[in-house]
């Protein structure tokens, strides 16, 4: 699908983009992606990457100037929207900023993508969204009904957009592995509450999950990958079996279970083999067969929640997993 096409991926230089990147690149073979972000710094580390792709070009620019992103977007056919200020903590503290990132440049994202003529739009949004308690998911749940609303806004110019909707992602900057990794040590780990439960999802099971995103959707979608989820205490048995877990509490703004369906959602959402999809309440969308496809209606009430999840990653498999993946876990 990729094939001869220009991709543009905000936020690219992230650990979603230094996964997206080199996997599409091999599957795919495009003609050009475009690392559009604001930090030059991580741009000039990934272009040591990339120094012999010629496919690879960087753009410095944020998703709040949308005179930027208009000149970004020429000759751009696809657009993965990774950018956000997703840190729970920094958004209740600085609300403002988080407000102007995840809703306004959404926004201008939209705008500039209709505009532009790009055929295909999607969003990475965050279990967070669902049901939010904090701004970021808050910010995240505007956004992904922004970019659902695209598809109205978008008419003859034809722009698609969905979103796809997932988990804490293992290894990635700032989540738990490379945190409780970076403590194990110093012979105690700090944890929020025993009772915690996360989804587990990988970075190139994320990005599978955009590729089918853009291979399927209509516009309009939320697309939810089916994935596991794990306790936290046994996450950092894992990690440090020597370790003394100590209770500190919950952070600001954080969730004791996190949750990607609501019992609302249920109501317009179906279920496929390896993913669920969100339909559109707007337009009637949600009984639109070509968005439907295959997909059997989930039962009323259907809530889709780390804490009564029916699979679970077991200790054996995490393990697996970190040393498989040792060397770059935290570093992306």
């Amino acid at each position: 699908m990729f094939s001869n096409s220009t991709i543009l991926v905000t936020g690219g230089t992230g650990s979603f983009g230094n996964t997206f990147i080199p996997m599409t690149l091999a599957k795919y073979n495009p003609k050009k992606i475009i690392v559009f972000s604001r930090d030059e710094m991580k741009q000039w580390d990934m272009a040591k990457k990339f120094k012999d792709d010629k496919r690879i070009r960087f753009f410095i620019g944020d998703v709040r100037d949308k005179d930027r992103l208009y000149r970004a977007l020429d000759g751009v056919d696809y657009v993965v929207h990774a950018a956000a200020t997703k840190i729970v903590p920094t958004a209740e503290y600085n609300p403002f900023e988080c407000v102007k990132t995840n809703i306004n440049g959404a926004m201008n994202l939209i705008d500039a993508c209709i505009d532009k003529g790009v055929k295909g739009v999607v969003a990475l949004s965050t279990d967070k969204a669902s049901s939010p308690i904090n701004l970021y998911g808050a910010t995240k749940l505007a956004s992904d009904k922004l970019f659902v609303a695209g598809n109205s806004y978008s008419g003859e110019h034809g722009t698609r957009f969905s979103v796809v909707r997932y988990g804490n992602v293992m290894g990635s900057r700032g989540s738990v592995i490379p945190f409780f990794l970076s403590q194990k040590n110093k012979g105690v780990l700090p944890i929020t509450d025993e009772r915690m439960t996360r989804f587990m999802i990988s970075l190139e099971e994320g990005v599978e999950l955009v590729w089918h995103a853009f291979e399927d959707m209509e516009g309009g979608e939320v697309y939810v990958k089916k994935i596991p989820s794990m306790k936290i205490t046994d996450l950092a048995r894992v990690v440090a079996p020597e370790a003394i877990q100590e209770v500190v509490g919950i952070r600001p703004g954080e969730k004791l279970h996190e949750q990607m369906i609501s019992a609302e959602d249920a109501y317009y959402t179906y279920e496929y083999p390896d993913h669920f999809k969100i339909l559109p309440t707007i337009n009637n969308w949600s009984i639109c067969p070509t968005r439907i496809k295959d997909g059997k209606k989930v039962p009323e009430g259907f809530v889709y929640a780390s804490d009564t999840n029916s699979d679970w990653m077991s200790n054996a498999e995490l393990q697996a997993w970190i040393d498989a993946n040792r060397e770059k876990i935290g570093s992306i």
